[in-house]
């Protein structure tokens, strides 16, 4: 019970306060006036008898505070009253309040926003059951250590490893959907995957079932599990789509389920699934050597992943020991977690931009704390006097202190909001983002924003307070009122911070100007064709409609006969895949004129499938031979052509024209196809080396390499405005056969190299914004040395000192912490590069062209800095600056 009264009191205390002060008022100035009552009763008058009770009671307002300080919530009375004084301080000067806080807002905003997506995307579990046993195994070939995996592989790891609770296969593929009811056709995004891909994740159906092992074998019913975006996008959200069909490939799936709206797995872009037997020939469910799949596997409880690849990898060297004569098979098999194989692409680009910010806030703190170290020098004989009248260090820090504490903290509402706005611009913009989908605010993030806010507002507060408040406080009262806040201290402690800053912005600048340069590398490298007026559409011709090679060579003729009609067409051609659009595949070959290779030895080229007028649509160069030629259809196209690359390799001292190459398209043994042509390299993706690419006739009708086709535009102007045009011809054809990746060479481009040009752009947004900081700091610096120094400039020039000397001394007293910056900078720089070292393309980590621009740029910007402060002293009047003093 005493200790609920306690509480009582001390709520009451806490809510009563006020009415508490007033009473303790009045009973002072009740026993104040008792005093004066005995003094006039002794005969003195009302003043002697006033003076006298003061004498004696004491100072009422020490007195208030000492019966105050026996009270209950007095650190809250205390923090608030901090926060008033704080609340005026700021009022009294809104220019640096206002600065101040858009500076840390900035910092705060931006640093919030880089750490939501760091902990949405790499740091927060999957939403999975058993995320952290989740990995993804590959195969291993040589020095490629995450291959796709092959059917025959997964079914004998299936069979004979024991540390796996699961193990589930799945791979991309696409289907044309026909519409129904006036819709249009759509081509989807699709991935076919073993019966028990979804119970491996621990996901359920929201609606209807799952797989079941008689969906995934050869010869049962088409069964289909859609998507969660998709359900509500084509079918409206309707539930009772459940057991329906829809019509894919010409071919009746019934919808089985509907997965949930969090499973996005492998990517948001996948429609609906499939049962993996149903999309893969049944030769390829038993071959060893078609490495297109990709392997999902659930751990066991207590196993290790090490173990469990260990044991794979014993499995896996028995499959090679058998079968690495007769084709290619990896020779070992690499796991990692799930996650990680999400997200490696992305996690050393958050990290870099993480980092900047971290330095952006830094620098914003570095740049209050010099501007709070200025207002503390003016204002030191405000603090001299109060501490002469009895303020403690600690009560004066403690001001200050929640002064920069208050800037923050509006600093950091702001930057909340920044960074809610900041985020959902991040997330659409960074188009190829694994997990954008749970990119959001959450507890995590707000605690991270409050953490750092109060981590800000310390950092930003304590040193300037710790410097004003410091020894000599009070000799500031002898100070005269031009000499007040001169300290050699605290003019050394600005420029330590100004220093700090510099060598942060220069490691900022280059880490900034090598992303970027080695972005603008990446966009200057030479695909080895025409880019400007090409545009590129795809479609798929299904075997169940397109079953004959006629039927396939028809729609390609006829297709091309159409568009090669329109207005504002130049040119064009079929091809499986365009420069830059990615590796599609590629193939095992021998040389019929050169000696079998030995046994387990495999060489492989890139594949193409072309029409005759392909590379004169792309502008791909002849180097020797011919092009196909319109005769070189169906049964007649055992011809094929070769790039620079592929000669340079296979036939470095022979003209390769007339040789014959034997590939395995149609057969087990091969067909051998002869060499008409040598054509110029070009390159599968931006970032990837030159490698061998031969080149087949599109018009041979095979289905497996020709329905699957990109159809390529040479155009006299605008690309974009043909598409119209081209899709109704392509409908007039068939009305059923959807268009899909209509885009330009130059937005295929502009995709390839969409994650490099945004983390450039921003770290050297960062950088610049932090070259701004530094250089505002750098001139309010100076600007504040060349006021104190105002009587010593005027006693210099009365003195005979000519003007530019004055304006030498103090551009030199400015640009020597701007110096030392530069060079504390470029020396972490160095250690700083290492760490962007995997980001760069085609730049040296020491790039000595960025360096020099770096140090040159800043230097500039900081001469720019100190001339008008130089300029001003250099024309100060020495006899009216005298006079004032």
């Amino acid at each position: 019970m005493r200790a609920f009264h306690k509480l009582v009191m001390q709520l009451r205390m806490l809510i009563l306060r006020r009415t508490a002060a007033e009473r303790l008022d009045d009973e002072l100035q009740f026993h104040l006036e008792q005093l004066i009552d005995e003094n006039i009763a002794r005969g003195m008058s009302a003043e002697e008898a006033k003076h006298a009770a003061m004498r004696s009671f004491g100072n009422p307002a020490a007195l208030r505070d000492q019966a105050r300080a026996t009270w209950s919530w007095n650190s809250l009375e205390q923090m608030m009253r901090d926060v008033r004084i704080g609340m005026r301080t700021l009022a009294r000067t809104p220019g640096f309040a206002i600065v101040s806080i858009l500076v840390i807002a900035i910092g705060i905003g931006a640093n919030v926003a880089l750490f939501t997506m760091v902990q949405s995307v790499l740091l927060k579990p999957l939403p999975f059951n058993h995320p952290d046993r989740l990995l993804m195994l590959h195969g291993v070939n040589g020095r490629f250590k995450f291959e796709p995996v092959a059917a025959g592989d997964f079914y004998d790891w299936q069979r004979q490893s024991h540390s796996f609770e699961q193990m589930a296969i799945w791979r991309w593929s696409g289907f044309n959907m026909t519409g129904n009811k006036g819709e249009l056709p759509e081509f989807l995004n699709t991935a076919t995957g073993s019966w028990n891909i979804f119970s491996a994740f621990g996901v359920q159906p929201v609606l209807g079932r799952d797989f079941s092992p008689d969906d995934d074998r050869i010869g049962a019913p088409k069964t289909a599990i859609i998507a969660w975006n998709f359900f509500h996008r084509r079918f409206h959200g309707d539930p009772s789509i459940v057991g329906k069909s829809i019509r894919l490939n010409e071919q009746l799936y019934t919808v089985i389920g509907v997965l949930p709206r969090s499973f996005s797995y492998p990517d948001p872009l996948i429609q609906l699934w499939v049962p993996y037997h149903l999309d893969n020939p049944a030769d390829s469910l038993q071959s060893h050597f078609n490495h297109t799949s990709n392997v999902i596997a659930l751990l066991k409880p207590g196993a290790s992943a090490e173990r469990a690849t260990e044991e794979l990898n014993a499995v896996q060297y028995q499959i090679h020991q058998n079968l690495y004569a007769t084709g290619v098979v990896h020779d070992g098999v690499s796991s990692r977690s799930l996650l990680d194989d999400m997200v490696g692409d992305v996690r050393t680009p958050l990290y870099i931009l993480l980092a900047a910010v971290g330095c952006l806030l830094l620098i914003a703190c570095l740049n209050i704390s010099n501007l709070m170290v200025a207002r503390a020098a003016v204002r030191r004989k405000e603090m001299a006097i109060r501490a002469a009248l009895g303020s403690s260090r600690l009560r004066l820090c403690r001001e200050q202190v929640t002064e920069s504490l208050l800037i923050c903290l509006i600093g950091g509402a702001l930057g909340l909001l920044l960074a809610i706005a900041a985020t959902r611009w991040l997330t659409t913009r960074w188009t190829d983002m694994p997990r954008a989908d749970s990119i959001h605010l959450d507890a995590t993030v707000i605690a991270f924003a409050i953490g750092i806010t109060f981590l800000s507002g310390m950092l930003a507060g304590l040193l300037p307070a710790l410097s004003a408040t410091g020894r000599g406080l009070l000799a500031a009262l002898q100070d005269a009122s031009r000499t007040v806040g001169s300290s050699t201290s605290r003019t050394s402690l600005r420029k330590s911070l100004l220093t700090i800053e510099i060598a942060l912005t220069v490691i900022l600048l280059v880490c900034g100007g090598l992303l970027f340069k080695s972005f603008v590398r990446l966009r200057s490298i030479d695909l080895g064709c025409t880019t400007r007026n090409v545009l590129t559409m795809q479609y798929f011709l299904h075997n169940a409609k397109y079953q004959k090679p006629e039927e396939i060579v028809a729609f390609h003729t006829q297709l091309l006969e159409r568009v090669r009609r329109l207005p504002g067409v130049e040119a064009a051609g079929l091809t499986s895949v365009v420069p830059g659009d990615g590796h599609y595949g590629d193939n095992l070959f021998t040389i019929r004129e050169h000696p079998p290779l030995p046994t387990g030895q495999h060489v492989f080229a890139l594949n193409r499938s072309v029409d005759p007028g392909y590379f004169s649509t792309i502008q791909i160069p002849l180097i020797r031979g011919r092009f196909f030629s319109e005769d070189e259809r169906m049964d007649r196209d055992k011809y094929v052509i070769i790039d620079q690359k592929f000669a340079n390799d296979f036939f470095p001292n022979e003209d390769p024209i007339g040789k014959h190459l034997r590939v395995k398209w149609q057969s087990t043994i091969g067909e051998d196809y002869e060499i008409i042509g040598v054509v110029g390299n070009t390159r599968y993706a931006l970032k990837a080396e030159l490698r061998p690419m031969m080149y087949f006739p599109i018009l041979s009708g095979i289905h497996s390499r020709t329905s699957d086709v990109t159809l390529v535009l040479r155009t006299q102007g605008d690309p974009e405005l043909i598409a119209l045009p081209v899709q109704k011809e392509i409908t007039q054809l068939d009305p059923e056969l959807p268009i899909s990746r209509i885009r330009t060479m130059q937005q295929i481009i502009g995709e390839s190299t969409a994650d490099s040009s945004f983390s450039a752009t921003l770290v050297l947004a960062f950088a610049v914004l932090s070259l701004v900081l530094a250089a505002v700091g750098l001139y309010g610096v100076l600007a504040y040395l060349v006021t104190q120094r105002t009587t010593e400039i005027g006693i210099r020039i009365a003195l005979g000192a000519q003007r530019d000397q004055m304006m030498g001394l103090v551009l030199v007293d400015g640009l020597r912490p701007a110096l030392i910056g530069v060079a504390i900078g470029i020396l972490g720089s160095l250690g700083a590069v290492r760490l962007i070292r995997s980001a760069l393309f085609g730049t040296s980590p020491l790039d000595t062209s960025v360096f020099v621009t770096v140090i040159a740029t800043l230097l500039l910007v900081a001469a720019a800095a100190c001339a008008l402060p130089a300029w001003k002293a250099s024309r100060l009047d020495p006899m009216q600056t005298l006079r004032t003093e």
